[in-house]
């Protein structure tokens, strides 16, 4: 089975530059100028432009707000150098919610990308989350 993550955006330039110059994947397929795929994480992002306040679906009460919001599923990207990730994610417009700390795996950062989805950025030490295993 493949995952694919989809992320609504609503500048289609503004986002593949904080994506691949931030983090650094790389642009793969433009298969319309409101859909694009992103590569080099492990599934591919598929960006799609939507307009702010558009409908996800028909007849449906929400719309898309790109101001920052929360939903209990969101995106953690392992970096090798995350104060580096972080500053370059800044330049791209990414707001630093929860600033890097320590844990007994590695580092963790938390942001929001400029479209309003939070992320985290993960800088693993050692075994990575093995670290924080039960010895057997």
């Amino acid at each position: 089975m493949e995952l694919r993550i989809c992320i609504d955006v609503d500048d289609m330039e503004r986002a593949i530059a904080f994506y691949t110059e931030g983090l650094g994947l790389q642009l793969g397929r433009r298969f319309k100028s409101d859909f694009v795929e992103l590569l080099g994480a492990g599934s591919p992002i598929d960006l799609l432009l939507n307009a702010a306040q558009s409908r996800p679906l028909p007849g449906s009460q929400a719309s898309r707000n790109y101001q920052r919001h929360w939903t209990p599923v969101h995106l953690d990207f392992v970096v090798d150098d995350i104060e580096a990730a972080v500053a370059r994610l800044q330049q791209h417009g990414a707001v630093l919610e929860m600033p890097v700390s320590d844990r007994a795996w590695g580092r963790i950062a938390g942001l929001a990308d400029p479209f309003g989805h939070g992320l985290d950025l993960l800088e693993f030490k050692g075994r990575g989350y093995d670290e924080i295993l039960q010895p057997h």
